[in-house]
């Protein structure tokens, strides 16, 4: 048994590295290149309006409608996750410190994909009875290219994806963070207490619905960011002499061609695309499931305050995680080199404040992890109402079983989980981009709207009739977006499958 497990794991990390290393990096990337181009690389030429979005109150009041700053916090609870830790410390230490670099030219490339999912998401969002929002690929597929059974394929594949592979994964990170102060927690029955405590708490928080998962990750996910940068911060200034030795590492290394050149797939260049790329999700198909929660006036501004998402997680977070890394291997680079993932980490914010920056690292892995497991259940949420509308015993059913994978991955390596999940986001990430070629230049009317409304002075407001040739989107036909009641989420959802979209013929 152990033998066909570990040959299940082997065959599978194959899949892995040749979907991931041939085929999606270079497409994320190609299609990030061709709509910063589009959009004329709105990911940096609307960075103030990213930030005067978050203060736009709902534009429709809702039972359960949320802001589009409570949207922002829970698609930053999910990219924000221990990969942000351990994860750039891994690309660190296998490619070298110039990874960091790619990892920043990557944010800033994804971004544009991040603007362009998030706004079509918007834009074929649904409304509830109880005045929230749901929408994302599987609903931009289904109304937008006309193809419900690709929908229900991504869907799918997100919901084995996130709710039981990652989440699981996450869990397994939070408990094995343990093994510093409980070197056998695995046997003694830790890990099942970690467990059964972790699981009460989610289904506290996913039980009470999106509105209450917003309301959680917003209180989350800005305390543990901010007291994260701050130690970044504390740990850059008092050793501020040693930050010209560390961007020289990043550069230097960044453009060490021979390295490249003897093996691409490990190399550095390689290793912070894939980082950044794939700690933000730019273009991977996760975050529109998020941004088109939000009650706002026109896509496009929630699709701006998503691009920022991928900027506080790469930019930001990704960045203080390098800092810190860099600022131990410049010091001590012998003792850097011998470590990979959590204990480099570790032991970098030790030399930098000691032993209590282990235990804050420590604190930082189960806030980053539980804000994940929330986002990611979000996620799959979403989509799982997509394929089986509104079955209440169902939905109860489907967060048991995804307790129960948190449950499952306290107490059991996810090795085999790790590379299924990948996996599945290669065929997510795959379908995804295929959609947003197809359906973007929706997206990009809606930015020549926007952009028109704001050079006219004015606050902008979407119509879908205001777009020529725009296919139907409910949400859209009037400046109020008034209660859909009279036509309900399961009917709208059958009927936008007969839908014929002229403008993509």
């Amino acid at each position: 048994m152990a033998d066909i497990n570990q040959m299940l794991i082997d065959w599978t990390g194959e899949i892995d590295t040749f979907m991931y290393t041939y085929i999606l990096v270079i497409l994320l990337v190609a299609v990030g290149i061709y709509y910063t181009v589009r959009t004329k690389a709105v990911q940096i030429r609307y960075i103030k309006d990213m930030f005067t979005q978050l203060t736009e109150k709902k534009h429709v009041e809702g039972e359960k409608s949320i802001s589009s700053f409570q949207a922002l916090m829970v698609s930053t609870a999910s990219r924000v996750g221990t990969g942000n830790i351990a994860g750039i410390a891994t690309a660190i230490a296998t490619g070298g410190p110039g990874a960091v670099f790619w990892m920043w030219l990557m944010s800033i490339i994804g971004a544009a994909s991040a603007f362009i999912e998030s706004t079509l998401a918007q834009i074929y969002k649904i409304r509830g009875k109880e005045g929230e929002f749901r929408g994302g690929p599987a609903y931009y597929i289904q109304q937008g290219l006309g193809a419900r059974w690709l929908g229900i394929i991504f869907a799918v594949a997100l919901i084995l994806c996130f709710a039981f592979g990652f989440n699981g994964l996450q869990a397994f990170n939070m408990t094995s963070a343990l093994e510093y102060y409980i070197p056998d927690y695995a046997t003694n029955g830790t890990a099942v207490g970690v467990g059964i405590v972790l699981i009460v708490f989610t289904a506290f928080v996913i039980f009470g619905g999106a509105k209450r998962i917003s309301i959680i990750t917003s209180i989350i996910v800005p305390i543990m960011a901010i007291a994260y940068i701050l130690l970044a911060i504390w740990t850059t200034v008092t050793n501020i002499g040693e930050i010209p030795a560390v961007f020289s590492l990043i550069f230097t290394n960044a453009f060490d061609f021979q390295s490249i050149a003897g093996g691409f797939a490990g190399s550095v260049v390689m290793l912070g695309i894939k980082r950044g790329l794939f700690s933000n999700e730019a273009g991977m198909g996760s975050a529109p499931n998020a941004a088109a929660t939000a009650s706002v006036s026109h896509p496009v501004k929630q699709g701006l305050v998503q691009s920022l998402s991928v900027y506080i997680d790469t930019l930001l977070i990704c960045t203080c995680s390098a800092m810190m890394v860099l600022i131990f291997w410049v010091q001590d680079p012998a003792a850097a080199a011998a470590l990979n993932g959590m204990p480099l980490v570790q032991l970098a914010v030790n030399n930098s404040v000691g032993v209590v920056g282990i235990h804050f690292i420590t604190f930082a892995i189960f806030a980053f992890a539980f804000s994940s497991l929330i986002g990611n259940y979000f996620y799959a949420e979403t989509n799982f109402r997509y394929i089986f509308k509104n079955t209440k015993w169902g939905m109860v059913v489907f967060r048991v079983l995804c307790l129960a994978a948190i449950f499952y991955g306290c107490v059991n390596s996810f090795d085999l989980a790790w590379n299924l999940a990948d996996i599945f986001m290669g065929f997510m990430a795959i379908i995804n981009l295929i959609a947003i070629l197809l359906l973007g230049k929706w997206a990009l009317k809606a930015l020549d709207d926007y952009t028109a409304q704001r050079k006219a002075g004015k606050d902008p407001v979407f119509l879908a009739s205001s777009v020529p040739g725009m296919p139907p989107c409910e949400c859209w036909t009037t400046a109020d977006l008034p209660d859909f009641g009279v036509n309900p989420v399961e009917e709208y959802i059958e009927e936008a499958a007969n839908f014929d979209v002229e403008g993509l013929k």
